[in-house]
């Protein structure tokens, strides 16, 4: 809202930008001096015309803003990203600084423009970028920096510190379609069978991994509240994650629908109790030393086990074994393809994985999906084409 004086033989013309990280208000202003030969209504409607079209530049974001990104940005992460974010996504936050502060960091927010975001964002698609590999950083990874630079903004257009966000404007190289690797049904029962002579804490690991689809998180995340034994169903509540800051931390599920109840075959469930009576006996031989979390997987005191735990025992499995390894990923990617190739429709699969909407699943299961499909649609042309021929031998 404009605020009009009239200061001697002008008019001084005064709007409220928003504000700057340290509280205190921007105002721009214009002086406006009317024609000596305007009449008192001439320049009351002259008056109200110059003070529109300067509000309207001002919500442009007409010199609004001297701060420079970086100081913003901190600004961000104190006001915004640390009480909303998830603990792993403001830790991936803090670490694309180093990145991102050297190349647009000393920009002041109303200079930044899409062609200074673009030349970044065209800097990490060039060879060198990733400074372990030397490649190119991945799509995926651009992205992230890309989504950080727009969340920053967006706060700023948000706090009235700039008009638009001109992320919206740039453009992002497009994810080259790989394959997701699982393991072939040959391999899978190899697996199984190797895996008979480990320790319950991974054979129950992974044999809820393949039955199941749960994220790596939600499977650390289990404690045996969580399982139903008389109606042989476990519930995902929370998940357990890492951040270098924290540690190993409890946190909520992904998402509200990642919460879900799925039910398993009789054998699995009894693998778990004869797993919990090993539990429940290495508790008591350790007495006092032993940490009780209720958690399924643990640290030998009872402790929540790390996170990279499963996946460094997966790599050494498969290692000693020769089978191949694909990350502990790929079982849900082999959950998936099983459901979808079984005929299970998408809506039930993408309620078993625990996405947050249908569509998500058939982004990123489209292949798969796709494949069945086909599927599908060659039955009921080997049964036609059957059936064409039978009538061609009868006639």
């Amino acid at each position: 809202m404009a605020t009009i004086q009239k200061r001697g033989q002008s008019y001084s013309i005064r709007v409220s930008c928003g504000y700057r990280t340290d509280g205190t208000q921007i105002i721009q202003s214009l002086t406006w001096k009317p024609e000596p030969n305007m009449t008192e209504k001439q320049i009351e409607k002259e008056l109200t015309r110059q003070t529109v079209l300067f509000e309207e530049k001002c919500m442009k974001g007409f010199q609004v803003s001297a701060v420079k990104f970086e100081i913003f940005a901190e600004q961000w992460f104190e006001e915004f990203a640390q009480p909303n974010l998830r603990n792993t996504t403001y830790e991936r936050m803090l670490q694309l600084r180093k990145r991102i502060y050297p190349a647009i960091g000393h920009l002041r927010l109303d200079k930044i423009t899409p062609r200074h975001i673009q030349t970044f964002v065209n800097t990490l698609s060039k060879e060198g970028a990733n400074e372990k590999t030397g490649k190119p950083l991945a799509p995926k990874t651009i992205r992230h920096n890309l989504s950080f630079i727009s969340d920053v903004f967006s706060y700023a257009v948000k706090m009235g510190m700039v008009s638009d966000n001109p992320c919206g404007k740039v453009t992002i190289p497009k994810d080259e379609h790989k394959e997701k690797q699982i393991y072939t049904p040959a391999e899978v029962e190899r697996f199984l069978e190797l895996l008979n002579g480990e320790p319950l804490k991974y054979k129950t690991f992974f044999y809820l991994l393949l039955y199941s689809g749960f994220r790596r998180g939600e499977m650390l995340g289990l404690q045996w509240g969580d399982i139903d034994f008389e109606h042989n169903v476990i519930s995902i509540r929370r998940t357990s994650n890492y951040t270098a800051k924290q540690g190993v931390y409890t946190d909520t599920t992904k998402t509200r629908k990642s919460q879900r109840t799925l039910k398993f075959p009789q054998f699995i469930m009894d693998m778990l109790k004869e797993y919990k009576e090993e539990q429940d006996g290495e508790a008591l031989r350790l007495g006092d030393k032993w940490v009780e979390t209720d958690r399924l997987y643990v640290k030998w005191n009872g402790e929540p086990m790390q996170n990279g735990t499963p996946y460094f025992w997966l790599g050494e499995f498969c290692e000693k074994h020769g089978l191949p390894f694909y990350g502990l990923h790929s079982f849900r990617h082999l959950f998936t393809s099983l459901l979808v190739n079984a005929g299970v429709d998408i809506v039930s699969v993408s309620g078993a994985l625990g996405h947050s909407t249908i569509s998500t699943t058939s982004n990123i299961y489209c292949h798969v999906i796709q494949e069945a499909q086909a599927k599908v649609s060659e039955a009921v042309c080997n049964a036609l084409d059957f059936g064409r021929s039978k009538e061609a031998r009868v006639s």
